[in-house]
């Protein structure tokens, strides 16, 4: 069985067909001459490094894992190596600044290749990933002396980042840290304190690992008013970037982790380390919401990366396993038995796999697209419009993505039986890999309360309003398309329903703030559905236009409208369950106090 195949065809179907990316760069100020042709070699390279270096290390890593020792931690057999040939080839530099030794590419050309390495070897592809986040933040924060000194070796790939922000007493709520820096003489400050399941906090890939730390300057406000923002890295380095000695910075321990084995989870010490202010004092927070941000839409893409792997891996067996009979008469008549292929539920899972992988690639590449323009569009006003439906889409995807993406590798278990339970053919794997990513940048809760509390109602509405708005355009462009009218109107009548429900939760809140949070997560889920929807119904209308003017990509136009009918038939039928849990209030959920739970 293959280990992974990077799914090029449908790839080119998002970017170049449904979301037009080729136009997109054009008008992207800096990138108007980036041709189609550029991009795909980009990506075909990317794929090729992902299915020959990366993923045949996806077990190894698993059985290996990261080994500590005295403070110091070893990756498994090969990553090394592999990191190593990313440098040489130029990757970690592809999005970044060449003021800094990048290549200038747009930032969603990055994360698409994210995909690529994510579902080839997502424990490898955890290490580059956050020194983006590490590099985003000094860039757009950081002092012209802070640039020069961590942003060269940074961007080359000769250096990794992390980002520190959960204690061992706090996980979300920041405003209970208690990690300290003390200002010193020279304009830096010591940081102390210590900060858990940092990701690649220590490792054997990289000469110095540059952690963005967040603290509390002595003296500063309690709660999240008082949090500031530190580079610390793991080796002192002078102006020029140039390593000095070992600052006082320690990995205490890794994690003894359900899955991703060889991504180092790690236990930092901070014993008086040496670290230079970020920004403003007190202003941590904001400030590392530009690491977070593009942390949390990269973690989206975790989802659907697991979903493709699963549903790659449970198409491959289900075509070749052999068990009972089809129900409307033999499919494979000179074997012993039919492949389970053929069976009515293993469809509903393979459909259900395949709905949610490619429907997380759409999505995310649209916020990738989003990403852009809210760094580099013409005017400030549509950077502004970009970055208002980035904020509401991000914690949809986030969330829901992954979500959905747990369940897609969960399917893929079933899909293979027995079988499935075991280690050899990966889908466990899979299965524990994926778990941790609707935790990582924040709960399904949390990320549920940030969107119904904070970016809908605490907007108003105006913020739903400026993603149901392109719904309803779109709707209204194709109201009189025959051939989509099964997708239309469901998704008129599910647009109107959104702005009607929020309006409901929005009113008892008002009597019963615990509304927002009995609410939250089945308003997140129904938003994720109904997003997908949309994104949906718009790639059945562009392979309907493909069927009616080219007859080369035939069978992938037809497979993509027969998804499209499979998800709003078998799928989107789910929002009704929300609706009615959102309905029913808060009050079976509050009913028990706490000793009331005991047994």
């Amino acid at each position: 069985m293959a280990d992974y195949k990077a799914p090029l065809r449908d790839i080119d179907f998002v970017m170049n067909k449904l979301l037009g990316f080729p136009a997109h760069y054009a008008a992207l100020p800096g990138n108007e001459e980036l041709s189609q042709e550029v991009v795909s070699a980009v990506l075909e390279e990317s794929a090729k490094f992902s299915e020959n270096v990366l993923a045949p290390m996806y077990r190894v890593g698993d059985i290996e894992g990261c080994q500590w020792d005295d403070g110091n931690v070893s990756t498994p057999t090969g990553f090394k190596e592999a990191y190593q040939q990313y440098v040489k080839a130029g990757w970690p530099s592809m999005t970044h600044s060449s003021e800094f030794g990048g290549q200038d590419l747009p930032n969603s050309l990055g994360i698409v290749t994210c995909e690529l390495i994510g579902t080839g070897n997502f424990a490898w592809g955890a290490y580059p990933v956050l020194s983006t986040g590490a590099m985003n933040t000094i860039k757009a924060h950081g002092t012209d002396e802070q640039k020069s000194a961590f942003l060269p070796n940074l961007v080359s790939g000769n250096w990794t980042g992390t980002m520190c922000l959960t204690e061992p007493h706090c996980g979300t709520d920041l405003g209970l840290l208690r990690t300290k820096a003390a200002p010193n003489s020279d304009g830096s400050y010591s940081v102390s304190g210590t900060k858990i399941f940092i990701t690649g906090g220590d490792h054997d890939m990289a000469d110095n690992i540059v952690h963005i730390v967040l603290a509390r300057i002595e003296g500063a406000p309690a709660g999240t008013k008082g949090i500031s923002l530190f580079v610390v890295p793991k080796f002192n380095v002078d102006a020029e970037g140039n390593i000095i000695d070992r600052n006082a910075v320690n990995c205490g321990s890794i994690e003894h982790k359900m899955g991703i084995h060889g991504s180092s989870t790690c236990v930092m010490n901070f014993d008086s380390a040496k670290g230079f202010l970020i920004g403003q004092e007190n202003k941590g927070l904001s400030a590392m919401f530009t690491f977070m941000n593009e942390a949390r839409i990269v973690t989206a893409s975790q989802g659907y990366c697991h979903a493709e792997l699963g549903f790659q891996k449970s198409l491959e067996y289900t075509r070749e396993r052999l068990q009972m009979r089809s129900l409307s008469g033999p499919k494979n008549p000179t074997g012993p038995a039919d492949p389970i292929i053929v069976h009515p539920d293993v469809r509903r899972m393979l459909m259900s796999q395949k709905v949610f992988s490619e429907g997380g690639r759409m999505l995310v590449y649209y916020c990738a697209q989003l990403v852009d323009l809210t760094l580099a569009a013409a005017t400030e006003e549509e950077r502004k419009n970009a970055d208002n439906l980035l904020t509401f889409l991000t914690p949809i995807a986030k969330a829901f993505i992954t979500e959905t993406g747990f369940e897609s590798a969960n399917m893929a278990i079933q899909c293979f039986g027995g079988h499935g339970f075991i280690s050899e053919w990966g889908v466990e794997q899979n299965l524990r890999d994926c778990r941790i990513s609707t935790l990582y940048e924040g709960t399904t809760g949390i990320q549920a309360l940030d969107l119904l509390g904070r970016k809908v109602l605490g907007s108003g509405g105006k913020m739903l309003q400026s993603f149901t708005k392109i719904i309803h355009s779109y709707c209204l462009e194709h109201q009189d398309n025959v051939a989509m009218q099964e997708f239309i109107k469901p998704l008129v009548d599910l647009n109107k329903e959104w702005g009607e429900i929020t309006m409901s939760v929005g009113a008892k809140a008002m009597e019963n703030p615990d509304e927002v949070g009995g609410s939250s997560v089945d308003y997140l889920m129904y938003s994720g559905y109904v997003t997908y929807a949309y994104f949906w119904a718009r790639a059945a209308e562009t392979a309907l236009k493909i069927l009616d003017t080219d007859s080369a990509d035939e069978d992938f136009c037809k497979s993509k409208v027969a998804a499209a009918r499979f998800y709003f038939q078998r799928i989107l039928p789910r929002t009704r369950t929300h609706v009615v849990t959102m309905q029913s209030g808060v009050e079976s959920l509050m009913a028990l106090n706490a000793d009331q739970f005991a047994f």
